[in-house]
């Protein structure tokens, strides 16, 4: 699902995520940036590492949020997650 900016400007229902690291290890690799109406970009809204014969992905989105209320970004940026297991 390619991403646009409406997918982050459209019925988030509150701030777009929480915990975005400041720093992070180098084997991680940031993927996309997030900020909120009036902040800057966050660098680390998802941080991507390989691990083992996967991925181990870290998000501060707050999924747990926008997906019941039915933000379609939300849903498309979980779609990207689960898909991305093997690209």
């Amino acid at each position: 699902n390619k991403l646009t900016p409406a997918d982050f400007e459209q019925g988030w229902v509150q701030e777009q995520g929480l915990y975005y690291p400041s720093a992070w290890d180098s084997h991680y690799q940031p993927v996309i940036a997030s900020h909120d109406p009036g902040e800057t970009d966050k660098a680390s809204a998802i941080l991507v590492a390989p691990y083992g014969k996967g991925r181990y992905i870290y998000t501060g989105l707050s999924l747990f949020r926008e997906l019941p209320a039915g933000v379609p970004g939300a849903f498309r940026v979980l779609a990207n997650l689960v898909e991305s297991g093997g690209k």
